[in-house]
């Protein structure tokens, strides 16, 4: 899952915000017509990227059809995709702090737009495997990229909404997007709906040309200095937390859509609309979150993950009757929104001066975890355990989440106890 975030908790841990009065609305570094439209050119890039990493979780029955092949192995093109976003995502950005930011999302758009059409085209299950892997390269440098240029193009007060406004393209591809590839994959085929993104992809594209404005090349950072802050303990405590944790919603996420008809019993039509209760359960989440995060970060990551975990509890034990696997859909992605979100606002406070390679590191962890969500999803289902058995290994990685976050939190408080008991000097 592409991380989503609310503008308040970012704002505040990010240091985007700005005391009141302390910037006039009116102080932008271009016209508020401009910044608008750029602004809009990147959401559609986020919808398109969080269509593509979630159209597949839909559409495995038929892609694993068209290729002859098992519903697991056709999976491993949610962990190929997953794979891409870990070693692009800070790759790519350690490797282009120099670069033009505008040009850089068109060369991250055409990768996306290149991977997606291999992805509608792959004449072998192997070569779309590969193609997924290379949609997802971009995938975490666009969103951070595209993110922190749209803070640059409003006032400073401005700059926490801009963003917020750039990843809102990824809710929307969890309600409308991702539905629409899986109804498109049903009626037409799955190569209809990759062609879909593919699609989006190339209207992306041309968005940025034209719209978003050149930039400033900015000054590459220390890649030891920033690498640095990846040894913080708090640091890495958060990542595996994320990568671990949410990793078992991605075991039953995987497998939606057979779980749905084979376990569930409903008919291959109704999934689009499972599909929209997730999106819908993820929008929830997210405003859910911002007030909770604002309270208390550490009890929010507590309360998502251990919600998570007794939601795929509960999937586990009632899968089969459908308006119970309907409602704990809705709240995983009530539950996801919420942990996803105390993580971000946590990695951003922990992270200090290098907030850039953390965000990146961010998007990684929680592509991990859809990765080994997928992976692991894929050999008990192998196994013949059924598709009651994702949701039980879910709970599993979510305890192991859950005992991680505590222990982040256990060892933050008593480093602040001793240093707040600690004789100045």
């Amino acid at each position: 899952m592409a991380p989503t975030q609310t503008t308040e908790a970012t704002a505040a841990a990010s240091g985007l915000a700005t005391p009141e009065g302390s910037e006039r609305p009116g102080q932008s570094p271009v016209p508020a017509r401009t910044a608008r439209l750029a602004i809009f050119a990147l959401a559609i890039g986020a919808f398109g990227i969080g269509t593509a990493e979630f159209a597949t979780m839909g559409l495995l029955p038929y892609i694993a059809e068209g290729f002859g092949a098992t519903i697991t192995e056709a999976s491993h093109a949610v962990s190929l995709y997953a794979i891409g976003v870990v070693i692009g995502a800070p790759l790519i950005a350690a490797l282009t702090a120099r670069m033009e930011r505008r040009l850089l999302l068109l060369v991250l758009a055409a990768l996306f737009v290149i991977g997606s059409i291999g992805s509608t085209l792959a004449p072998s299950l192997p070569l779309m495997l590969v193609s997924r892997f290379i949609t997802g390269l971009p995938h975490g440098a666009f969103l951070g990229i595209g993110a922190v240029v749209a803070s640059t193009l409003v006032a400073p007060h401005r700059r926490a909404t801009a963003m917020a406004r750039v990843i809102l393209g990824l809710t929307v591809a969890n309600i409308v997007g991702v539905p629409a590839a899986a109804a498109l994959g049903a009626q037409f085929g799955w190569r209809t709906a990759y062609g879909m993104v593919a699609l989006i992809g190339m209207l992306t594209l041309v968005a940025v040309f034209v719209l978003v404005p050149r930039s400033k090349p900015g000054l590459a950072p220390s890649i030891r200095g920033e690498l640095r802050t990846l040894k913080r303990p708090q640091v890495i405590l958060t990542l595996v937390a994320g990568s671990i944790g949410f990793g078992g919603m991605f075991a039953v996420y995987t497998f939606i859509s057979p779980t749905m008809t084979d376990l569930t019993g409903l008919p291959e039509s109704a999934v689009p609309w499972v599909l929209v209760c997730y999106g819908v359960g993820m929008t929830l989440g997210s405003l859910i979150a911002g007030p909770l995060v604002d309270r208390s970060i550490e009890k929010s990551a507590l309360l998502g993950v251990a919600s998570l975990g007794l939601v795929l509890l509960v999937f586990a034990a009632l899968a089969h009757v459908p308006a119970i696997a309907i409602a704990c859909v809705l709240l995983l992605g009530v539950a996801g929104s919420l942990f996803t979100t105390a993580l971000q606002v946590r990695l951003l406070r922990e992270s200090g001066d290098a907030p850039s390679v953390s965000a990146a590191m961010n998007h990684a962890a929680f592509n991990f975890a859809n990765a080994l969500g997928a992976f692991l999803g894929a050999v008990v289902v192998d196994a013949g355990l059924g598709y009651r058995s994702p949701a039980l290994l879910g709970t599993v990685l979510t305890v192991v989440g859950l005992a991680v976050m505590i222990v982040a939190v256990v060892t933050r408080r008593r480093a602040q106890t001793g240093a707040a008991l600690s004789p100045v000097q």
